[in-house]
């Protein structure tokens, strides 16, 4: 648990109603905090009491939280709603980025803004009255020609620092993005009237049917076919975010018709794989990924790239990569695997596919830096390295695709090695 300011509870008698408001603000941001949980809450706190600073956090967590992607979120209300004396303008502040011109001094943590706006759900949250001596000597002007429109923002905007508006807004946005691919030329050839080639077989057979004498020549031409779309995206705690939204984005692209894709095959790891490729079938998203989420039992957990890796090239990699297939690799690469076995997994990955593509949503700082063992031992085999932290770093996967040449990010960052 993160470290908050001392905990000071006033012995008012008030205690059970700000649990309630408390598990309110909960479902608001999200939580699944229902009547039950709030009497079960009141009597654990009234039966364990809290003697320590930790035992009334573990105690509400205990009660509220079930699942563990919920847990970030259940600490970032915590800390607003109790433990900040300041929490009302600390709230606002997050909100509102930039107020009268004055940028906020600090950065949105995750999931600040999703507990901001389930606490101010109702607060009036205008902005108190200039002093009118100042307003008649202060004339203020802004130039708006410039701005960027809400959109344009969404798509610059880090996943993991939107809030619920923000986040239902671009999911909106991704089910819209598409992902075309070009056809690969198959050594397999069909009848053309126009071919560039002379299908002697076809031609011998015609002149058969007309007594052996030979009136033209039959041509042909190569087939073409889509590859599979192969991805692999990290659920681990430091990832769970970036992965919803790009598991949203790949069910937009499986269910798009003349996308050109053969198959879109979907994985989810952490501690283990789980194939989700059935459950992106599904039309609805949001069932779709509640039915991906009960799957995968290893959300927000730990990260075993190298032994993920491993049963995916030994268990499914005949099944799911023959005909030149794309992998998507979604993972910030922190493991902490052995960094030789990760190597020999992700070098027997890359002689399986056609081109791997990585995306790692820590690129969006501009001091990265491939320092981590688990980057040192992946980033040579792979084709592509890109961001993936907002929605137009996935816009521009079409570009990487389609350029067989593009290498993103990983000639720059192989110097670094």
């Amino acid at each position: 648990m993160a470290d908050f300011p001392p905990l000071d509870i006033p012995d008012d008698g008030k205690l059970a109603d700000n649990i309630t408001w408390f598990a309110r603000a909960l479902r608001n941001a999200g939580l699944p905090v229902g009547p039950g949980r709030v009497i079960d809450a009141i009597r654990a706190v009234e039966a364990a009491s809290f003697t320590r600073k930790a035992d009334f956090f573990y105690v509400l967590q205990a009660c509220f939280v079930s699942r563990a992607e919920h847990r970030l979120i259940f600490a970032q209300v915590f800390r607003l709603f109790w433990r900040d004396p300041n929490y009302l303008e600390h709230m606002i502040a997050a909100l509102t980025p930039m107020i009268r011109g004055v940028q906020e001094e600090h950065k949105a943590k995750p999931a600040e803004k999703r507990a901001a706006e389930a606490l101010l759900n109702g607060v009036d949250r205008k902005l108190p009255d200039t002093p009118e001596e100042d307003s008649a000597e202060t004339e203020i002007e802004i130039d708006a020609a410039r701005t960027m429109s809400g959109e344009e923002r969404l798509r610059s905007l880090d996943f993991e620092l939107m809030s619920n508006s923000e986040m239902a807004a671009a999911k909106r946005m991704l089910a819209k993005l598409t992902l075309p691919v070009k056809p690969l030329t198959s050594r397999r050839t069909r009848l053309s009237a126009n071919g560039p080639m002379i299908d002697g077989p076809a031609t011998l057979r015609s002149a058969m049917r007309q007594g052996g004498e030979m009136q033209k020549f039959a041509l042909k031409t190569r087939r073409q076919r889509w590859p599979n779309l192969v991805a692999l995206c990290d659920i681990s705690g430091s990832m769970s975010q970036y992965s919803r939204a790009v598991l949203h984005f790949l069910h937009a692209v499986s269910n798009q018709k003349g996308a050109g894709w053969a198959k879109v095959h979907a994985f989810t790891f952490g501690t283990q794989l789980t194939n989700i490729t059935r459950h992106l079938a599904t039309r609805d998203v949001d069932a779709a990924l509640a039915a991906a989420g009960a799957q995968a039992q290893d959300w927000e957990g730990g990260t075993k790239i190298g032994t993920c890796l491993h049963q995916f090239n030994y268990d499914w990699s005949r099944r799911v990569m023959g005909g030149g297939a794309v992998v998507l690799l979604i993972t910030d690469g922190l493991d902490r695997d052995d960094p030789q076995a990760l190597a020999q997994e992700m070098r027997r990955l890359h002689l399986s596919a056609r081109k791997v593509i990585w995306l790692n949503p820590l690129l969006r700082w501009e001091e990265f830096a491939p320092k981590a063992r688990g980057i040192k031992a992946m980033l040579p085999h792979v084709d592509s390295f890109r961001a993936g932290h907002n929605i137009a770093a996935l816009e521009a996967l079409a570009d990487a695709i389609s350029r067989p040449d593009d290498a993103g990010e990983k000639a720059r960052l192989m110097a670094l090695l």
